[in-house]
């Protein structure tokens, strides 16, 4: 099988949960039938909130295009990120090698548009909304993004889940906002941050249209490894 190489580390938990995911996908009878990750698990990469929401932070992406240049050197055949902000920079990432990179963006606007999905709650950063990465995605599909007026609530989950703060006290409070994206017209939920993957299970168990950004990349990078 293909190595593929993880820009990891934005944040830990989500980059481990996608290791546990493309793990989860592979019926395994042995080690080697498990797909070969090469994980570059980089706390330091400078803030996404920093730079796109308060605009006093560092470029994210000379460090992820160094990340990606240490993949490729390490023996990686193909780049995936599991971070949907963070992708505002997957231009660097392209650009830094001549590794095919597995979009979370356009897998997932693929995915949705397949699902027959139209209005997409977005369950995401500020930052995502802000920087309008999904906009091209989005657009090449015929789909529309349902962003709440107020996302603080939602900010304040995802700094949360980064502090460490338990799960089970944040899931009444995704829930919430899930239930307003609803409301206001949504016809599919999207956990477009892999902070919240970590609490899908908290999403309205009567409302099983929804969508993890993080899934649609589980599916590639198992499909790239076994090309």
């Amino acid at each position: 099988m293909k190595t593929v190489g993880i820009l990891g580390g934005m944040g830990p938990e989500a980059t481990i949960l996608l290791m546990q995911k493309v793990m989860a996908a592979v019926r395994a009878r042995d080690d080697s039938d498990h797909v070969p990750l090469l994980v570059h698990q980089n706390p330091q990469v400078p803030s996404r909130i920093k730079a796109l929401i308060e605009g006093t932070g560092e470029d994210p992406g000379p460090t992820l295009a160094r990340m990606a240049r240490d993949l490729e050197a390490g023996g990686a055949q193909a780049l995936a990120m599991p971070c949907n902000t963070a992708h505002f920079y997957a231009a660097a990432v392209r650009e830094a090698t001549a590794l095919p990179f597995l979009d979370m963006l356009d897998l997932t606007a693929t995915h949705l548009a397949h699902a027959g999905a139209r209005r997409i709650g977005m369950l995401a950063s500020p930052a995502t909304r802000l920087a309008g990465v999904f906009d091209a995605p989005f657009d090449n599909h015929g789909l529309t993004p349902v962003f709440l007026r107020d996302d603080a609530a939602l900010l304040s989950v995802i700094r949360a889940v980064k502090a460490g703060e338990a799960l089970s006290a944040l899931r009444p409070r995704l829930r919430s906002e899930a239930e307003a994206l609803i409301a206001k017209g949504a016809d599919h939920l999207l956990i477009a941050c892999t902070e919240l993957s970590l609490m899908s299970d908290a999403l309205p168990t009567q409302y099983r249209q929804h969508t993890d950004s993080l899934d649609c990349l589980t599916a590639a990078i198992v499909d790239f490894a076994r090309a």
